[in-house]
């Protein structure tokens, strides 16, 4: 999320742009989808673009910006961390495992509620209703933040400690309704994916391979 419908728009089109870049320079099938994540990433800003124009509300632009915060997020990621790092497969279940059942939950609430975008000044608020939020929440930071943490790459989990700061000060922000700064923090993460789609690669048994 950014501060205006501008600021969305141009953030979006370059995180998306490193996002193709990281994806053309993959050298490993399995390292697709977390080379792909700002991609993602900047395609949700420019979905949110439109969301800004639009007043907010409900409609499609929100709920394809839900569908891929939501239940999309928490499973592509520790799912893209499994593949990437297949060395850690036991450890990085436990993340998975999260990521599978609060994308259940999260899917199941788009699908029978509405989900609407309440633009405040410089920020935008999403309003759903969440059964036991603080369980889905911790669930979600467990699937996303957890699986880069717990990966054992280098810049994996730098990653990892950028999304958990960053999602922290957003969130600080967003309560006070001053403004709101993801799309610095995915710019950031669309740099990180960058030097690790590049940067050598450790096999199943733990050994650093030469690039």
């Amino acid at each position: 999320m950014c501060w205006s419908a501008t600021a969305d728009l141009v953030a979006g089109t370059a995180v998306a742009s490193a996002g193709i870049l990281c994806v053309s320079r993959v050298r490993r099938a399995r390292d697709l989808p977390i080379a792909a994540l700002p991609l993602l990433l900047g395609a949700h800003q420019i979905v949110e673009s439109v969301l800004w124009r639009a007043g907010g509300g409900t409609g499609p632009a929100t709920d394809a910006w839900a569908a891929i915060a939501l239940p999309v997020l928490p499973l592509w990621v520790p799912l893209g961390v499994l593949l990437a790092v297949p060395g850690r497969r036991r450890l990085l279940a436990i993340p998975l495992a999260a990521g599978l059942a609060t994308a259940a939950v999260l899917a199941y609430c788009l699908a029978t509620r509405t989900v609407t975008a309440d633009i405040r000044d410089r920020t935008v608020g999403y309003l759903l209703d969440l059964p036991h939020p603080a369980a889905v929440v911790a669930g979600y930071l467990l699937a996303t933040v957890g699986a880069l943490l717990l990966s054992g790459d280098r810049v994996l989990r730098l990653l990892g400690t950028v999304a958990a700061v960053g999602a922290a000060l957003c969130a600080l922000l967003w309560r006070t309704e001053f403004v709101s700064t993801w799309c610095a923090v995915a710019a950031v993460a669309s740099v990180l994916v960058f030097f690790w789609v590049r940067g050598p690669r450790q096999p199943p048994g733990g050994v650093r391979a030469v690039a």
